[in-house]
């Protein structure tokens, strides 16, 4: 198993974030955590990688115990796209993506053979590379994300609501290119949204919460045939059409 969580919990601000929580993560398969604002999604993402301290449980990455310890050392092999991109604006996308790779001392050559890489891999003109992040779209901007966090070929990558500030159409061309990048890397991937028509795209298995709790977890057709809560029913209506249409 690439990651999995035992007992996991944490209060913010004296309030219940996440409740205790166990999940495993399977390696090569993409994970949703889906909900509605506030229930808890980020939060669980951030604990995973260590942004946030956990009151009880632990975090294991393939099969280690993630303690303070091994944390930095621990995140170099996982990819974390945070919400908008989270780019630096002083510096040009090519500096933004570079950034982990010249700090940790990998020889030019190699930054550059490799930034070549990510953007054909992530489909970004390599002439816009030099520019900042405020002379790029926002497509572009999550490009450059989705490439600073794979600089390293992490083992696991780790998005929090990517394609929420977009665009419709923006969105829909991203949602294509990113199933095709996560079936052709074959990474553990755990993908944030509050879209169910989005994580029935992407998903192979969906971890539906509410309140700092997980209601369910599986396949989407067991959230949609087999619900183990009124709150899974009522949140799937809310979303309208059948969303195996949408990921058809």
């Amino acid at each position: 198993m690439a990651l999995s969580i035992k007992g996991l919990s944490t209060s913010l601000g004296g309030r219940l974030a996440l409740a205790p929580t166990s999940l495993d993560f399977a390696t090569g398969r993409t994970t949703v955590l889906l909900g509605p604002s506030g229930c808890g999604k980020t939060t669980l993402l951030k604990l995973m990688v260590g942004l946030v301290a956990a009151d009880s449980g632990m975090v294991r990455f393939q099969g280690e115990p993630v303690v303070a310890t091994n944390t930095a050392a621990l995140r170099q092999r996982i990819g974390y796209v945070i919400q908008e991109g989270g780019l630096f604006p002083h510096l040009s996308a090519r500096d933004n993506v570079a950034l982990m790779a010249r700090y940790l001392g990998r020889e030019a050559a190699w930054i550059e053979w490799r930034m070549a890489e990510l953007a054909d891999l992530t489909q970004l003109p390599a002439d816009l590379l030099p520019r900042f992040p405020a002379q790029l779209s926002g497509g572009q901007r999550q490009r450059v994300a989705l490439m600073r966090a794979l600089m390293l070929d992490p083992e696991v990558l780790l998005l929090d609501e990517p394609l929420g500030a977009l665009d419709p159409m923006t969105r829909h061309r991203l949602q294509i290119d990113l199933k095709a990048i996560f079936s052709g890397l074959a990474r553990t991937v755990v993908l944030v949204t509050h879209d169910l028509h989005e994580a029935a795209w992407f998903a192979d298995a969906i971890v539906l919460m509410r309140e700092a709790r997980v209601v369910q977890h599986g396949p989407l057709d067991d959230l949609l045939e087999r619900p183990s809560d009124p709150f899974v029913t009522e949140f799937i209506r809310t979303q309208r059409a059948d969303p195996r249409l949408a990921a058809a």
